[in-house]
């Protein structure tokens, strides 16, 4: 009996019926270029800050945690700057959970959330979980999306909610602050909750404009980050969002009670206290990116522009096949899906030149 079959002995709702839950490969293999992470790793001097920190609240740990996780707030706000107080950060486990609370909060029942696929692949998964319609837009040829585009669909669906990928999973390329304004005045009539998932932002070249500068006088606009991909924590579970004050208010209504731990908080705390140690390899990351876009190119496919720490590729007649093939030597990518394209993670300089070397072999150039 298969899982599906399983499933179809319980009383699951009618809607979850027949989906599979989101989930990359996890493999044994040496290279693990699949799921965007930071191969390079915590620091030791933030390990140790990271350490100490926990141990500072070992001792309390028979009490529940601070449920406004007010000093992390604190630390949050000081990091993103823009003048941005406390009270406009929220933050939960990891950014999926951000986003669940969101839609918890201003989507459910009866409501539609837009997305522009292809774009993260966690959204149509959020949405159901949360019984909120998933609607599709539509991207061009390219995969890119224009402030003309987006507004009118906006205008046509009036969505209760919409997910803005920047820079978009899997393309990797960042939207102009334009796609966001246009998206969020088309929205108005509607009361649309413009949701900007910036998951990526610390990667981005440099002049690459966020979001965050656009949070002042508009209310439903909301800017989601995380510290798993630049910060080098994807397993502690951090994501955090910038907004209006009664943003976070919303979001108190749907949180779990103590939703964050106290270690969760300690460790985040400590590492945005040591964020120049954490964030030191960016650049670094940012160095392979680019050095994967010149080198998909001399081997004669088509890589995106990426402001993020991984690329999308195109140009593949057979990319399962390809992807097979780099297993086979060690290398884990990501299969997205999307006819003739795959999605590799920027490493270390060794982790990118096995990822170029041996798909060169495999593409005979």
């Amino acid at each position: 009996m298969n899982q599906i079959e399983r499933l179809d002995r319980l009383p699951l709702r009618d809607d979850l019926r027949g989906l599979h839950p989101y989930g990359a490969p996890q493999l044994d293999v040496p290279i693990l270029l699949n799921v965007n992470e930071n191969t390079y790793g915590v620091p030791q001097d933030a390990r140790e800050a990271i350490l100490k920190a926990v141990d500072d609240v070992l001792a309390g740990l028979n009490r529940y945690p601070d449920r406004e996780f007010t000093e992390l707030r604190r630390a949050l706000a000081a990091y993103l700057g823009h003048g941005l107080a406390p009270e406009n950060i929220w933050a939960a486990n990891g950014s999926n959970e951000v986003l669940q609370q969101i839609l918890q909060a201003f989507g459910g029942p009866g409501r539609r959330v837009l997305g522009f696929p292809p774009t993260y692949s966690m959204y149509p998964l959020l949405a159901s979980g949360t019984g909120t319609e998933y609607v599709s837009g539509d991207r061009a040829a390219d995969f890119s999306l224009t402030a003309e585009s987006a507004a009118r669909q906006v205008l046509d669906i009036a969505p209760n909610v919409v997910f803005l990928c920047s820079p978009n999973n899997p393309t990797g390329t960042a939207l102009d602050n334009d796609v966001v304004e246009a998206v969020y005045e088309a929205g108005t009539a509607s009361r649309t909750v413009v949701i900007v998932d910036e998951a990526y932002a610390e990667f981005a070249h440099d002049g690459t404009a966020s979001a965050i500068a656009l949070l002042p006088g508009r209310e439903r606009l909301i800017v989601s980050r995380t510290m798993s991909k630049a910060f080098a924590l994807a397993g502690a579970r951090l994501g955090y969002l910038a907004a209006a004050a009664e943003i976070s208010d919303a979001l108190r209504l749907v949180r779990l009670p103590y939703h964050l731990s106290a270690i969760t908080q300690a460790t985040a705390v400590a590492a945005l206290r040591n964020s120049d140690s954490l964030l030191a390899n960016v650049e670094q990351i940012k160095i392979q990116r680019d050095r994967i876009v010149a080198g998909l190119a001399r081997l004669g496919l088509q890589p995106a522009p990426s402001d993020s720490n991984f690329v999308f590729f195109g140009g593949l007649e057979d990319p399962q096949a390809v992807w097979e093939g780099l297993l086979a030597g060690g290398v884990l990518i990501r299969d997205v899906g999307i006819a003739g394209h795959l999605r590799v993670t920027a490493g270390t300089e060794a982790e990118t030149t096995a990822f170029l070397d041996q798909l060169g072999v495999l593409l005979g150039r």
